[in-house]
């Protein structure tokens, strides 16, 4: 009898319940308990985005990796300059290493490759166009730059003939291999780069011409990878030792 008098008030309730409704066993700590949800309310349709939601969150996204990127890209470049200048400032030591033991700091006499390349840019360069150098292209991938470069590896280094493993007089500095080019560390050595990718410039022009240059003594300078003839191409730019 009581089995089938709680059968009956079921019933009654399933009848009483709306069928817009729907009945669902509660997981909670009352096993068995019934509670009730409006039909169509289910989780697939509640926890979904929005396209516009969506859209937002993608947008968001791309604003921050820009700003990431170009963040690294100016500590990447900043990076870049200072290594520059210590590498300037420490060839520049060497540089006077070789004077105290030779008299003189490295020139090419014999090819005058450090007196033809010239740091010192054209007066009259902003009614040119491109504006020039005296008298050499402000370009660093010239090779201008890559012959008085080399010459200048070659006196500091000892190893003149450029096969990395060579030396046949005193060396003054220890160039590691990311400061020669080609890049690798292997085949003949045509250039000290600079952290830009390019060859360093260094000059005697001075000492040939008073009118080219900048020091009496020596020019040495990164072009920090411009070569555009605009204004901020040249000296402003540059890293340098003047």
């Amino acid at each position: 009898m009581k089995n089938s008098s709680r059968r009956g008030v079921l019933d009654i309730c399933d009848s009483v319940i709306p069928s817009t409704l729907d009945i669902r066993d509660c997981r909670g700590s009352h096993a068995g308990c019934k509670m009730r949800a409006i039909t169509g309310d289910t989780p697939a349709t509640t926890g979904a985005f929005t396209l516009i939601e969506l859209l937002v969150v993608i947008a968001i996204i791309i604003i921050l990796a820009g700003l990431i990127l170009s963040t690294a890209g100016y500590v990447q470049r900043k990076g870049a300059r200072a290594r520059a200048e210590t590498e300037i400032a420490a060839m520049s030591a060497a540089c006077e290493s070789y004077k105290a033991d030779n008299g003189i700091y490295p020139r090419d006499t014999t090819n005058n490759t450090t007196d033809n390349l010239a740091a010192l840019t054209d007066p009259n360069y902003a009614s040119k166009t491109p504006p020039d150098p005296v008298p050499t292209s402000y370009d660093s991938t010239v090779t201008a730059y890559s012959f008085a470069s080399f010459y200048l590896y070659g006196q500091l280094s000892g190893n003149t003939n450029g096969d990395r493993s060579t030396i046949s007089q005193k060396a003054y500095f220890l160039f590691k291999p990311n400061m020669l080019l080609p890049a690798g560390g292997t085949g003949t050595v045509t250039a000290i780069a600079d952290p830009f990718g390019n060859s360093y410039g260094y000059s005697t022009a001075q000492q040939a011409n008073s009118s080219n240059g900048f020091n009496p003594t020596f020019d040495l300078w990164s072009t920090v990878g411009t070569s555009n003839g605009t204004d901020a191409a040249y000296e402003k730019t540059w890293i340098k030792n003047w």
